[in-house]
């Protein structure tokens, strides 16, 4: 995983499709939903870790 299309697609694969036309809270949905995902032992540390990174990346860049 690099971008968020990719933590997008990971989603996907749980049947989790995210798109509210607000950017910023369609990555504070992802990143809840991965949060989710993990807590529910559904994906590994290492993707959770991972995803969650590129997400808050993300996250900064729409809040300055």
């Amino acid at each position: 995983m690099k971008t968020v299309y990719d933590v997008m697609q990971l989603l996907k694969r749980f049947g989790i499709y995210i798109y509210t036309k607000d950017r910023l809270a369609d990555l504070e949905m992802m990143e809840d939903e991965i949060k989710e995902l993990y807590k529910m032992q559904m994906i590994e540390a290492k993707d959770f870790q991972i995803a969650i990174l590129i997400v808050r990346q993300e996250q900064n860049k729409y809040k300055r």
